[in-house]
């Protein structure tokens, strides 16, 4: 079971997701769960109940590396959602390139 702590860490995770489809970043959970081989059902079951202990750490570096959302904000929910100098525009054309 996660503790409190690390389900804050996991919604914001979730949170991170949502604002990516948001911002057209992404279409949606699928697309981040397919570019990254994630078991669906694991990841909406998750969703749904973030105390289950199936959340895998790669998928915060996925965040950070791939779609530049900011370390410190998916750790302590401080700062900024992305980055320094990159927003939803950049991020979106990053992603393009990368097709």
């Amino acid at each position: 079971m996660q503790t409190g702590q690390s389900q804050e860490i996991v919604r914001r995770f979730f949170e991170a997701v949502h604002r990516l489809k948001a911002d057209k970043v992404i279409r949606g959970k699928q697309t981040f769960t397919e570019r990254y081989g994630i078991n669906r059902w694991n990841f909406n079951t998750l969703e749904k109940d973030m105390s289950r202990d199936i959340f895998q750490v790669a998928w915060l570096g996925f965040l950070v590396s791939d779609y530049k959302v900011s370390p410190s904000w998916l750790l302590v929910g401080e700062g900024s959602f992305y980055q320094p100098d990159w927003d939803a525009s950049s991020v979106k054309k990053l992603q393009n390139n990368c097709k």
